[in-house]
């Protein structure tokens, strides 16, 4: 038994014009339903076998001025890339972001509703990642998160230190997930989460059962009843267990 990432979660006030954004910015279609889906183009594929996908959804509160706890990283392949695709993103809408950031090789902008992510400079380790280079989320205690998401999931544990936790999918495609040591305490709702699934065959209370074994909680965001369930890990990053359909 085990569970998958399949899309990061976005919420949004307008999700169809986020969702627009990031298919642009990712070279990916927009699929729009109930929540505006966005994943490698060539036609709606739920889940993508290779790719981590983003599902933005419509709530009615706006994103507050509190950094996200969750972002993505883009990757480059050149420079020239890099400088195209910052350019290319500002067009689109995205614009500077000061996260306290110093003198940094990458770039931190924010899509037009103010979530922050980062377009790094070329990395020999992302190359082969799609345009996702890693999703990655702020932590108090990476080694605790890389033991709760290293049984949570079925993702390889690539690197482990007191500053961070590197997981990636165990046939080896698609972006990384970091774990990243960052001070400060949650203390508004994430914006931005991780939705997991089970395999075909597992049974999803069963998996739930075991999240919360490992330390996961039960989450009331208001969802009522829902064919998926919302958790939070043992740090309080919020999570969704989807139903296969």
């Amino acid at each position: 038994m085990a569970l998958r990432p399949v899309q990061v979660n976005i919420k949004a006030l307008d999700h169809w014009a986020v969702g627009r954004f990031w298919a642009e910015a990712l070279g990916w279609g927009v699929y729009s339903g109930g929540t505006t889906y966005v994943g490698p183009v060539g036609g709606f594929v739920w889940p993508d076998p290779v790719a981590v996908c983003i599902d933005v959804v419509a709530v009615p509160e706006p994103k507050t001025t509190t950094k996200n706890r969750t972002h993505l990283d883009l990757a480059t392949t050149s420079a020239a890339h890099r400088a195209e695709l910052v350019a290319h993103l500002k067009a689109l809408g995205a614009t500077p972001a000061q996260v306290g950031q110093d003198r940094v090789p990458w770039t931190v902008l924010a899509d037009p509703e103010g979530n922050e992510f980062c377009v790094l400079e070329p990395r020999e380790i992302y190359r082969d990642t799609g345009p996702i280079a890693r999703v990655v989320v702020d932590s108090a205690d990476p080694q605790a998160m890389a033991r709760f998401w290293g049984e949570a999931m079925d993702w390889t544990l690539h690197e482990v230190t007191d500053d961070h936790a590197v997981l990636r999918s165990a046939k080896g495609v698609g972006p990384y997930l970091e774990f990243l040591r960052t001070p400060g305490v949650k203390n508004v709702p994430d914006r931005v989460h991780l939705d997991l699934l089970p395999y075909p065959g597992d049974d999803k209370a069963a998996e739930v059962a075991r999240l919360r074994t490992l330390g996961a909680t039960d989450l009331d965001l208001g969802q009522g009843d829902v064919p998926w369930t919302c958790l939070a890990d043992p740090e309080g990053h919020e999570f969704c267990v989807l139903a296969l359909s």
